[in-house]
């Protein structure tokens, strides 16, 4: 088996060209979502595919959105692993970039550039590479591996992996494992889950000169704001389960992950006021004001108790309603699962030190799986700019992140 795995990293080593290429190029393609066209960056992926003989085929229910999935069976009977990486990506302005521009996918100072590289399509590349190596190892493997490359992510997918997962259950199997931006020293296992809620506010209004005549929106909406903040930061939430002992031993790892005091609001309720707008004149009270909030639940957090704790602050407010956008609940998998150790084991390898298991602050497609109860894991890059100018992968983390994806979807699928 050890000689099986050298042959899998002998042959990325050979091809470094070819993949770094691929990857340049997928980065290249532009896919900001909105709009989330991705067609294009499907032709990309499907050329490479076809040139290596991997069947696959595209589900497209909203044809501008299509994804691509394919799958393989091992030898014999065995476990089914999931690679699930997305093709759509934040979208950019042309001005600032120091390497070309957004859509240069420019090979320059040791990293690859460009919207995208970080989130995700570094790990989509490596999900793509992986279901290739392992393919033609087949006659070595038990089970089954499916690739999905999805649409849609950056708006939550419905007709992405969300529409793969309700339509399509020969992509729900036994594990999933995804390449989004993590950081090398980290396996996600857990993510918070965003709640969306609008406000609207309606009072008289007046003349700027009128202050006496008239309640105003726009103060109202700041007391209301500093209210619901205050109320929010309040709530006291407990892990279940082992995730409290997973996340006691990941403090270090948070921020370096996600940046310093990461580890500080990981198992706390946050709410984001994202959007505050009142107001058409400086010399008008205004009577209108909408406020739109992004709020984070943690691990074991119950949307029940977060309304709650909203609906005593509007209880104090009565010129303030709600309207609630979206919501999509936190989820975890089991922070010591099978996956867990594999990829710890082959990255110590690799790297020489071993990833501590962790809870993310943003989401990612793998909750759509751990929702089923299957394990979702995300072992990923460094997030370099991402969302940001100069969004970059360093050429080595690329090549490490694509070594142990290819190295532990071999462990997990290998025949004894």
């Amino acid at each position: 088996m050890a000689d099986m795995k050298q042959q899998l990293l002998d042959w990325i080593e050979e091809d470094r060209t070819k993949l770094l290429g691929f990857f340049s190029e997928f980065v290249a393609t532009p896919t900001p979502n909105p709009p989330g066209d991705t067609r294009e960056a499907v032709k990309h992926i499907r050329r490479f595919l076809d040139e290596h003989q991997l069947a696959h085929r595209v589900i497209d229910p909203e044809p501008m959105f299509p994804n691509v999935v394919g799958t393989f069976d091992g030898a014999g009977d065995g476990k089914h692993l999931v690679l699930n990486g997305h093709i759509d990506c934040f979208s950019a302005t042309d001005e600032g970039w120091s390497h070309g521009g957004p859509w240069s996918g420019a090979i320059e100072d040791g990293a690859v550039w460009g919207r995208g590289s970080a989130d995700m399509k570094c790990g989509t590349s490596t999900s793509i590479f992986t279901f290739m190596y392992l393919n033609r190892i087949k006659e070595h493997l038990n089970g089954k591996l499916t690739l999905t490359c999805v649409s849609d992510e950056e708006v939550f997918g419905p007709w992405g992996a969300r529409y793969l997962m309700n339509h399509h259950p020969e992509v729900h199997g036994d594990c999933c494992l995804n390449g989004e931006p993590s950081s090398p020293y980290s396996i996600r296992f857990g993510e918070k889950g965003p709640y969306w809620v609008t406000f609207h506010i309606k009072t008289k209004g007046a003349h700027g000169a009128y202050t006496h005549a008239g309640g105003s929106a726009s103060l109202v909406a700041m007391d209301f704001c500093q209210d619901l903040r205050g109320a929010i930061d309040a709530i006291q939430v407990e892990p279940p389960h082992n995730i409290g002992t997973a996340l006691a031993k990941a403090r270090d790892t948070l921020d370096r992950a996600m940046g310093e005091g990461a580890h500080t609001i990981i198992q706390k309720v946050t709410c984001n006021i994202g959007v505050l707008e009142a107001g058409d004149k400086v010399n008008v009270v205004p009577g209108t004001a909408r406020i739109e909030t992004d709020i984070r639940l943690p691990v074991g957090c119950e949307k029940e108790t977060v309304t709650s704790v909203i609906e005593s602050v509007l209880a104090r407010h009565p010129e303030v309603t709600m309207e609630e956008q979206n919501y999509m609940a936190p989820s975890w998998c089991d922070p010591y699962g099978e996956m867990v150790g594999i990829l710890q084991n082959n990255v110590e390898a690799l790297a020489g030190f071993r990833p501590t298991p962790i809870v993310s602050l943003g989401g990612t497609d793998a909750r759509l799986w751990r929702y089923r109860g299957i394990g979702g894991y995300v072992y990923g890059p460094f997030p370099h700019g991402m969302g940001q100018r100069d969004e970059h992968v360093p050429v080595d983390d690329f090549f490490h992140v694509i070594k142990s994806h290819v190295l532990s979807a071999y462990d997990y699928l290998k025949a004894e």
